[in-house]
Formats: structure tokens, C-alpha cells, sequence
């Protein structure tokens, strides 16, 4: 079973985008996945669909110990698919647990009690993935993640600010590593919200590239307003709008996540991955049957004893007369009224006087006497107050060009932005972030 904790200090990254969408991509591709929400504020649960009330069991109960983790997994809309939610209660976990006894593993030790009650009755493992979809914090939420998980999958918008922090992500990865989870390692980095019509987005991601080599995902997760919408729906991208061009990031970006599963042994008789093409189709081919089907219950409930045509029959033969009329009239053209003779109008329409119109003579009579009134003088500017002579003993002495600037002079002067020093400056190269250790991404054997 593999643990995989998304994660970045920095918000609105992609994070839970990312976690719920992944899942649910997995899931599409016949994995069982649970998804571990570990915000307080529960978007991730509410992306697919689950929201908990106070007294409902969520990660709060597993973290204060009221409940297992079995106990507050729920199923969600697709598919293969669970979720572990969250509370806002989940906000004072970290004080309540401050004086706890191994507070940093609490959720390992109740998904390792989880797997081996699991195991003991079924002789496998529970589920194939668990996906933690971590806060933008370092604090004890995140901590238990990174300790319950075996991988780590970084989320980096590619934009400057999201590139300054990932060289103290990746220390923090290694402090925990050797501290709380030896078996801890980053599966790689997935670049989110990337728009190639800028030059910024591209040129980050080519740094990325050359500071990460060969843990950058070949998929980056495209800008696309669906994934805003979908969170709205309670569903996945997937079942919203499955071919858009986010759903086809998030499903190009399962294959290369299924293509890693030949680390864990366990998951080796797991169905073989399918295109997405042919996800698509089959989706399609689902929607398209489901839909038949609900009509034809629809039609069943509320179609008469008889057929459509015997209603029909017997409509004509009980008002056959009123229904000749209503063809006859349709098929008569209606003349304008303005052709019928007054012989044909009805003798009791009202007639209609018209308006009585004003001689043309008087209208332009008072439009002429309108334009030709005279129009008012222009106001005569004030003239402007003489400028105040300056004695010569106040007129401070102008320096020449060849004349060097004080110190004074040069600190008072603005900087100038924009400038070619600027340009180079703006964006963080590789070869500014200190280095990192060899085995940032070696996987412990």
C-alpha cells in the first residue's frame, strides 16, 4: 500500500486540487484510494462531495484517539474511492495534543491498526493508495502526515515565490526523514496552475527542471477554470467535465504515478493501466446508457394503457370537429389588414384616431428660433499672477556635467526599475539555491 503525502508550506498551490483529483483518477483506473483530509478547513472533503457536522467522526475523533480509522473513513460519489474527513474542530488539535505521548504518529499507529485488523480477515491490504492532503503549514498536522507516509509528492505553482520555498520543503523532508520516518523520500514534484503563454510560468519551470533533474513530472497541471468548478458540484474533475483539459493533466499524471507502483511488491497484481482515451469512452459510452435508461423508466411511469397512436384515434373520433377547424383555419393565409375591404372588418372593433399632427411651418419655426438664440461670451481668463523675482544671492549654483554627484546626491536618488540588471534579477536561477544532499531522492532500501 502506498502513503503519499502532498504537501507544500505555501497556500493555493494546487494542494488539495491535486489530492482529491489524483485520487479520483486513480480510482478511475480500478485503484482503491482513501484520501486523508488534514485541513481544518475541510476542502478536500467537500470537493468529493462529504461535509461533517461537529458531532459527526472525522480525523479529529482519530487524532484524539474516540475513534479508529476504519470507524471515520466514509464512501465517497465514485467509485473505489473513500475519504477521511475533516472538521473545523481540527484547528485546536495541535493544542490539545501539545503534551501528548508520541503526538507526531498518531496516524500511523491507527493506519497500521487499520491494515492489520484488515489483513487478519481478508489477508490483504485494506486499500492499494492513501493520499494525505496536508495544511499550508509545517505544524503538527502536517508532521503526522509526513511521518504515515512512505512518499512525498510536492505541489509547486510556477511562479517565483512557490520556487523560494522549495529548498527549505526539501530540508524539512530530510529533517523528518532522519528524525521520525527513515522511510520517508520525495516520489517528485508536480507543476500546477502552468500557463505557457507566459514567459514567467515557462521559464520557472525550466529552472525547476534543472535544479530537480528527473523528479519533475513530465504532466503539469494546466490552468483551467473546470477545476474551479467542480469543488462547487461535490464532485471530481473527472465526473464534472471529464474531457477537459483537466481531467486529461490529472489522468496523464495517474499513469506516471502507476507507473512507480513496481517499487511496492504488494502492488504488483493490480489491473494494468488503461489510456485515457479509452477512460473517456467508456465514460461517455456509462453516461450515454444511464441516461437511455432513465428516460425509458420515465416513459414507462407516465405513458397511458393504450399507444400513442390509439390516443390518438381516440382524441380524433370524441372532437373531430374542433380539430378539422383548427387545420382548416391554420391553412387559410391571413391577409394584412390593411387589404381587407370594409366589408370584412368587424362592426364592433373601435376604430382608431390618430394623433393630430402639428403643421411642419410651426415646428421649424420654433427649432430655427431655438439654434439662432445667441450664445453667451466666453469668460475672460484671469490673468496669472507675476512669478516672484528671485533675488541672485537664493539661486543655488547649477554643476556641471563634467562635475562628480555627492554621496548626499546619489542616495537621494530614485531606483529605476525595469532596467537589464532588473530583468536578470527577477527570476531565481538553479545555480542561486544551495545545494542538496545526494540522497534528497534516493529511495531507502
Amino acid at each position: 500500500m502506498r502513503r503519499i503525502a502532498i504537501i507544500n508550506q505555501k497556500g493555493g498551490v494546487g494542494k488539495t486540487t491535486t489530492s482529491t483529483n489524483l485520487a479520483a483518477a486513480l480510482a478511475e483506473q480500478g485503484r482503491r484510494v482513501v484520501v486523508v483530509d488534514m485541513d481544518p478547513q475541510a476542502n478536500a472533503s467537500l470537493h468529493l462531495g462529504i461535509e461533517v457536522g461537529p458531532e459527526d467522526p472525522s480525523i479529529y475523533s482519530l487524532l484524539t484517539g474516540e475513534k479508529g480509522f476504519d470507524e471515520v473513513m466514509l464512501k465517497a460519489k465514485s467509485p473505489r474511492l473513500s475519504v477521511v474527513p475533516s472538521s473545523i474542530d481540527l484547528s485546536g488539535a495541535e493544542l490539545e495534543l501539545a503534551s501528548a505521548i508520541g503526538r507526531d504518529s498518531l496516524v500511523r499507529d491507527a493506519i497500521e491498526a487499520w491494515c492489520e485488523k484488515h489483513q487478519k480477515e481478508h489477508g490483504e491490504d485494506p486499500a492499494d493508495y492513501v493520499i494525505f492532503d496536508c495544511p499550508p503549514s509545517l505544524g503538527l498536522l502536517s508532521i503526522n502526515a509526513l511521518v504515515a507516509s512512505g512518499e512525498v509528492l510536492i505541489t509547486l505553482q510556477t511562479q517565483f515565490l512557490a520556487l523560494m520555498g522549495m529548498s527549505k520543503l526539501v530540508e524539512v523532508v530530510q529533517l523528518i526523514r532522519r528524525r521520525l520516518n527513515p522511510e520517508l523520500t520525495i516520489t517528485g514534484i508536480v507543476p500546477c496552475l502552468y500557463d505557457s503563454r507566459l514567459k514567467l510560468n515557462r521559464e520557472v519551470l525550466a529552472e525547476v527542471r534543472k535544479y530537480f533533474p528527473g523528479q519533475v513530472y513530465k504532466t503539469t497541471i494546466r490552468t483551467n477554470v473546470k477545476l474551479a468548478e467542480a469543488p462547487s458540484y461535490g464532485v471530481s474533475i473527472l465526473d464534472y467535465a471529464s474531457d477537459s483539459n483537466g481531467a486529461r493533466d490529472y489522468r496523464q499524471l495517474a499513469l506516471e504515478v502507476i507507473a512507480q507502483e513496481t517499487r511496492d511488491p504488494k502492488l504488483a497484481n493490480l489491473p494494468a493501466a488503461r489510456t485515457p482515451k479509452e477512460l473517456v469512452r467508456e465514460r461517455a459510452n456509462a453516461q450515454s446508457a444511464a441516461r437511455a435508461q432513465e428516460f425509458a423508466e420515465r416513459d414507462t411511469k407516465s405513458a397511458p394503457p393504450a399507444t400513442r397512436k390509439q390516443a390518438e384515434q381516440a382524441q380524433q373520433a370524441v372532437e373531430p370537429a374542433p380539430r378539422a377547424a383548427a387545420k382548416a383555419t391554420a391553412a387559410t393565409p391571413v391577409q394584412p389588414a390593411e387589404t381587407l375591404p370594409e366589408s370584412t372588418q368587424p362592426a364592433n372593433e373601435p376604430q382608431v384616431r390618430e394623433a393630430p399632427v402639428e403643421p411642419a411651418g410651426k415646428a421649424e419655426a420654433e427649432l430655427r428660433e431655438h439654434v439662432m438664440q445667441p450664445m453667451p461670451a466666453p469668460e475672460t481668463p484671469k490673468p496669472a499672477a507675476e512669478p516672484a523675482q528671485v533675488t541672485p544671492e537664493k539661486v543655488a549654483p547649477v554643476a556641471s556635467e563634467a562635475e562628480p554627484a555627492t554621496d548626499d546626491a546619489t542616495e537621494r536618488q530614485p531606483v529605476r526599475r525595469g532596467s537589464a540588471v532588473d530583468d536578470e534579477l527577477r527570476i531565481l536561477r538553479a545555480k542561486d539555491l544551495p545545494q542538496l544532499p545526494p540522497e534528497a531522492f534516493e529511495v531507502p532500501q
